[in-house]
């Protein structure tokens, strides 16, 4: 057996607490009665609970972490599997994990109990059901994943979807308000059947790209483009938002760039709660710039030239 510690998966300042959950969550997995005929499976369990032997008594571990024993407990000076303590060997027959659900997992007691007690029958009838030395409980049905797209609109504002289920039944789901990319739903009973009840359906939300809001939690954005006179001059346009147009205010002199935020025009989230909206102004130059244009630019250039790169330091 490797290093304890490594088998377990914990560090070697790991509590007593943090070694006990560990190898709770790995013996539920690795139980023989969970893989029956899974020899490869078998012997990671035992490593496990032999780890597990080890560590939850604090004594043993206090030796090996010292270097006085090895990774089964044994006496470094003596070798063997039972030098030193006089322990059992865990991997003979007195020790496999089916004597151990006999007599109790180790000296530390079952971390599967309430405080360090019962058996290793304990643990099967809390993960498999029944009473002990009765019939096991027929397992739940598995639960069913869905993937659902969803348009951007109905991800931020809420709406209904339908679904067809594997049965062929199809269902319609609310889309809750601020919903995410990978957000799920869980659909009781309705997974696939079993005589021992039947799993649920998850639906997995993917919000689709929309053609121009863009968003960031809760805050919403959009590109505006305006026209030189609308920059130059300043004055009101029209934007679109999640629930439809408003009208905003160009200030005079509007560079590319300029953020407009409109309070509480973003995503619903919380009680009365929503994000802002912030509309970024992009100036766009006609088509085909009229020769009187050009004229009026090349008399004004050489009265009132400027260099919009100075400020950044690129000479």
């Amino acid at each position: 057996m490797r290093d304890p510690y490594l088998t377990l998966g914990v560090s070697k300042s790991a509590t007593a607490e943090e070694i006990k959950s560990a190898y709770r969550k790995l013996a539920k997995k690795l139980h023989p009665d969970v893989n029956p005929g899974k020899k490869d499976i078998e012997q990671k369990f035992k490593d496990v609970t032999a780890a597990y032997d080890l560590l939850s008594d604090k004594d043993k571990r206090a030796k090996f972490d010292r270097g006085e024993v090895d990774e089964q407990g044994n006496d470094r000076g003596f070798g063997g599997f039972g030098g030193g303590f006089g322990g059992d060997n865990p991997f003979s027959g007195a020790n496999t994990w089916r004597s151990r659900a006999r007599k109790g997992a180790g000296g530390g007691g079952d971390p599967f109990s309430g405080g360090f007690g019962g058996s290793m029958e304990d643990i099967l009838n809390e993960f498999m059901g029944g009473g002990r030395g009765g019939a096991k409980e027929p397992l739940r049905g598995n639960d069913v994943t869905y993937s659902l797209a969803v348009p951007f609109l109905e991800a931020a504002l809420g709406g209904k979807r339908r679904v067809t289920l594997q049965s062929g039944k199809t269902i319609d789901v609310t889309i809750p308000p601020g919903t995410t990319e990978g957000n799920k739903l869980r659909l009781r009973g309705l997974g696939q059947p079993s005589s021992g009840g039947a799993g649920d359906a998850i639906v997995e939300m993917h919000v689709e790209p929309h053609a121009y809001f863009t968003r960031n939690g809760n805050d919403i954005s959009l590109e505006a483009p305006i026209s030189l006179p609308e920059a130059v001059l300043g004055g009101s346009i029209k934007v679109p938002t999640l629930e439809g147009h408003v009208s905003v205010k160009v200030p005079k002199g509007a560079n590319s760039g300029t953020s407009l935020r409109l309070k509480g025009k973003g995503v619903p989230h919380g009680k009365d709660l929503r994000g802002d909206m912030f509309v970024k102004l992009r100036i766009v130059m006609p088509d085909t710039v009229p020769d009187d244009l050009t004229d009026y630019i090349e008399k004004w250039a050489k009265k009132n030239s400027y260099d919009p790169r100075k400020k950044l330091g690129w000479d």
